[in-house]
């Protein structure tokens, strides 16, 4: 189940890109739809039937940019409380060998229909 969602950003490139931090309860949590929805310069980001999400208000050039495609692309960065905290003993650089890889990062990115 989603906590919470926090807008970050939007910006335009090809179309318009929002960025969107998901707060989860729990590690094993996969219950999340999202659904866009703009009223007037306001877009707003929610969870499918759960009302609370974020919003952010739009410039002129995201509002042209919504109303021609009438989609958003979404980028979704996952977090689950006491999982992604802050480390108490951090190691400098965790690439230290020659062969080592970047650990992978909970994203996600997707192409929603924006209902106005």
């Amino acid at each position: 189940m989603v906590r919470s969602i926090e807008v970050k950003k939007a910006s335009v490139r090809n179309r318009l890109i929002v960025d969107v931090d998901v707060l989860m309860n729990e590690p094993n949590d996969f219950d999340f739809s999202p659904r866009a929805r703009m009223e007037g310069n306001s877009l707003s980001i929610t969870n499918a039937g759960n009302e609370a999400g974020g919003s952010i208000d739009l410039d002129d050039d995201q509002m042209i940019a919504a109303e021609r495609d009438r989609m958003v692309e979404l980028r979704v960065k996952f977090s689950v409380e006491g999982m992604h905290g802050i480390l108490t003993n951090k190691t400098k650089n965790t690439r230290i060998a020659p062969n080592a890889k970047k650990l992978a990062e909970p994203r996600w990115k997707t192409v929603l229909p924006l209902s106005m």
